[in-house]
């Protein structure tokens, strides 16, 4: 004999709840009162922005906001969740991670995300020829100037979800083919990825990516198993560059927050050499000329 379960009624709606105010919470815990140009004081014992703080920088009440972070059943708009969204300097992944919990279509889908402020764009364009990204701790590419977008692969031809430097690594072949010993430096990716992933080990947008990439590479599956961690450590890093040849460069990362590891690091290459300097003009020269 067959037995039915029933699913008691709305409890798909319950756990997208539940979901989108966990979510809520901890991005909010992770940004500075310094990022979104509020003084800090010196009785504050909250990590990151307070509820009425996320309220004020959203435009909406203090009240209502507070019961959207306790999973309440409120209807929220598109436009709140815009607000929102800016409010809490999410990327494009988190972005899209917000209106698919709050059950709304996002009214700027491919626009800029405030994650990544014009003065930093505009930095990272002065930096030129050398190669410079902004990423969050997920690896995520948020920005990036001209040379980098030609480093490793045609970054412009990628959706923005693909923008990712491991999912990169283990999927796109140009990328791929930029590693000089590819299997070590996967390994070693996963590795600092497990690594920083134990901040993070309730974060949805970080178990989403883990799940796709399991899906999407039996390699990944494989070097996940072993549980191994590595923290960063060298600086200088050798690319094959399909048009110009080996770039030796020496990279620095320099978060936007005051906690390494929290909110968005701007990342810069330097050559290690003179040769890879002048091939890395030549690459700018090339990122420069029209396709």
């Amino acid at each position: 004999m067959s037995t039915t379960i029933m699913r008691p009624a709305g409890t798909d709606t319950e756990t997208r709840r539940s979901e989108l105010a966990a979510f809520l919470r901890s991005r909010r815990e992770r940004i500075t009162p310094e990022q979104v140009g509020l003084v800090r004081g010196a009785r504050r014992r909250t990590p990151g922005l307070r509820r009425e703080e996320v309220a004020q920088l959203s435009a909406v009440g203090v009240t209502w906001y507070t019961w959207l972070e306790q999973g309440r059943d409120i209807k929220v708009s598109a436009q709140v969740l815009d607000a929102i969204a800016r409010a809490l300097l999410l990327d494009r992944s988190e972005r899209a991670h917000l209106f698919a919990l709050g059950g709304a279509t996002d009214p700027a889908p491919s626009g800029e995300c405030g994650g990544v402020p014009r003065s930093l764009r505009l930095l990272m364009d002065e930096l030129e020829p050398l190669p410079a990204c902004v990423q969050n701790s997920r690896s995520d590419i948020l920005a990036y100037n001209r040379v980098y977008g030609r480093m490793m692969c045609d970054l412009d031809a990628l959706p923005p979800e693909d923008r990712n430097c491991l999912w990169l690594a283990f999927t796109n072949a140009a990328w791929r083919a930029s590693l000089v010993d590819p299997h070590e430096a996967v390994r070693a990716m996963t590795a600092k990825f497990r690594a920083a992933m134990a901040e993070h080990v309730a974060d949805p947008a970080w178990k989403a990516l883990v799940r796709r990439l399991h899906e999407a590479s039996p390699e990944f599956r494989e070097i996940w198993r072993r549980h191994e961690v590595l923290r960063p450590g060298e600086k200088t890093k050798v690319f094959r560059q399909s048009s110009v040849g080996l770039l030796r460069l020496n990279y620095t990362p320099l978060w936007t927050a005051q906690t390494p590891g929290v909110g968005t690091r701007l990342l810069t290459y330097v050559p290690a050499d003179a040769e890879s300097r002048e091939r890395l003009e030549r690459l700018h020269a090339l990122a420069l000329t029209p396709a």
